[in-house]
């Protein structure tokens, strides 16, 4: 499973988690809250924001469960901005990770007392504006 873990100033780095951490994941909800010790950021508390699965189909917090599903939306994560009224029927998954996911999105809530730069040098990159 990757990781795309956020900061506040828009940097963001990409870890990969082995089999046996990324089912301590299984289960989770977008919105929940998870301890940094689970992914090698001791002192971080991040939050889950979102992921996407095996082919891309990306995870919605308004739709229960873990299955994929094919729902009509107007606007929010999976469509392109719609004329005016006009709603699309899109496959999305739901907002609980599975074994199907493989990549979820954090942000952190509070930072530790290493920055993530220094525990994770490989992986940044700075969001341009």
């Amino acid at each position: 499973m990757k990781l795309n873990l956020s900061e506040k100033d828009g940097n963001t780095y990409k870890v990969e988690l082995d089999a046996d951490k990324s089912r301590m994941l299984i289960g989770r909800k977008i919105g929940e809250e998870i301890e940094g010790d689970l992914i090698g950021a001791a002192g971080y508390t991040f939050v889950i924001t979102g992921g996407s699965d095996i082919s891309g189909f990306p995870m919605r917090a308004d739709v229960p469960g873990a299955g994929k599903k094919h729902i009509l939306i107007s606007s929010g994560t999976g469509i392109r901005k719609a004329s005016n009224g006009q709603r699309v029927r899109k496959s999305v998954r739901g907002n609980t990770i599975s074994d199907q996911i493989t990549q979820v999105n954090l942000v952190v809530k509070s930072a530790g007392a290493q920055k993530l730069a220094e525990l994770f040098p490989k992986s940044a990159e700075k969001k341009e504006s």
